[in-house]
């Protein structure tokens, strides 16, 4: 009796195992991905680390090529002297001669450095007027040096000066669409002189919150030291939150930062309402209560109306003449018909609206009651007026 073994290719299923293999540790790496929960917010949206700033920077500089929208001269002697020194540079004596040129313009250069900014990389750079000119279109800015706080260049800024706004004048009347004298060269700037700041080589960096609370910088550093497993973070203050790089991490205090930034945190803050009398704004924060306390807002208003009405005699009349006569209508409301309202105790924000929003209470309302209530010591919340 013959047997017949029939060969089958393991290619196929060599292939599909590897297919599974790579699917399960797929799946188990995304078990491994740092849960978000709700209300929770990262690390790195609420801190900032000590070094990773931005720095403020400088400059005078003149804006030429004006179609005599620039600086009068006589009004303004500083663009005559900067352009004077400036010619004078460029090998053009011009001292003691009468000048007379609208198409240049005095400016201040501003602009932000970013942290770790390498040497030769562009930044974007804000112009503004100093003078009496009408409008930088069309104007582009000379060379200008850009300081920092230490008096140090870090950027010189130049190019075309690009604005949004726009003056169209005639005999009559004339019409100004935003600011044109200020404006902006994107990229306008080269870095000469980088920060030297060497973040990779400190072993400890501090975490300065964004909004000072006790509760949140614990919290963090419950986080960070959950997530390395030791002691690595302790909080200082309300503020800060030290962060050390373990013994025994293989990595720089870079490789660290990266790896805690992304730790989800609950953040806390003291319960507060935020007040802009002038516009009438209101912000109450999720924690504002207050205690038991009864509410009653009512408004004298007293509105006058005149409609005088003119008083003229029969027709073919012998005698008489046409008279305004006076007629005026006084309206006076006391808030009779308002009642008083009682707030229970614990009441939350959203309660609190309800009901003033029952009593129909207008908004510049709702800022006096607020004041009287905290007055009261009903209110359990900062208020802080604007």
């Amino acid at each position: 009796m013959m047997h017949i073994v029939e060969k089958y290719d393991a290619k196929p299923l060599g292939r599909f195992l590897s297919a599974l293999l790579v699917l399960t540790l797929l799946l188990t790496a995304f078990t491994f991905i740092t849960p978000t929960y709700a209300g929770s917010t990262r690390i790195k949206d609420i801190v900032d680390f000590e070094g990773v700033r931005d720095n403020q920077l400088v400059g005078y500089g003149l804006v030429v090529g004006l179609n005599g929208t620039g600086d009068s001269l006589n009004n303004s002697p500083f663009t005559e002297q900067s352009l004077i020194a400036m010619l004078e540079r460029l090998g053009v004596s011009t001292r003691g001669q009468n000048l007379n040129t609208g198409n240049v313009a005095a400016v201040m250069v501003t602009a932000t450095l970013p942290p770790f900014t390498n040497q030769g990389a562009d930044i974007d750079v804000n112009i503004s007027a100093l003078g009496d000119s009408e409008s930088l279109q069309g104007g582009t800015l000379l060379v200008t040096p850009l300081l920092a706080a230490d008096g140090e260049v870090y950027a010189v800024a130049q190019g075309p000066v690009i604005i949004s706004g726009f003056t169209i004048e005639g005999q009559a009347g004339s019409v100004t669409q935003n600011i044109p004298t200020a404006g902006r060269i994107p990229s306008g700037a080269i870095v000469e002189r980088e920060i030297d700041f060497k973040l990779e080589e400190l072993q400890q960096v501090r975490l300065a919150l964004r909004n000072p609370d006790f509760t949140t910088a614990r919290r963090i550093a419950n986080a960070i030291n959950k997530a390395t497993n030791n002691n690595s973070s302790n909080a200082e203050n309300s503020a800060s939150v030290v962060l050390r790089k373990p013994s025994g991490y293989k990595g720089s205090i870079v490789d660290l930062i990266t790896d805690i930034e992304q730790l989800p945190i609950q953040p806390d803050q003291i319960a507060r309402v935020v007040i802009d009398e002038r516009s009438g704004v209101i912000v109450m924060g999720a924690d504002v209560k207050i205690s038991t306390v009864a509410i009653a807002q009512s408004n004298l208003t007293v509105k006058v109306t005149e409609t005088p009405q003119a008083s003229q005699p029969n027709p073919f009349a012998q005698e008489g003449e046409t008279k305004v006569v006076p007629r005026t209508a006084i309206d006076v409301n006391t808030g009779a018909d308002v009642r008083l309202a009682v707030v229970e105790t614990g009441v939350t924000l959203q309660d609190l609206v309800t009901g003033l929003n029952r009593l129909g209470v207008a908004p510049r309302d709702v800022i006096s009651i607020l004041q009287a209530i905290k007055a009261a010591g009903a209110l359990h919340a900062d208020i802080e007026t604007l």
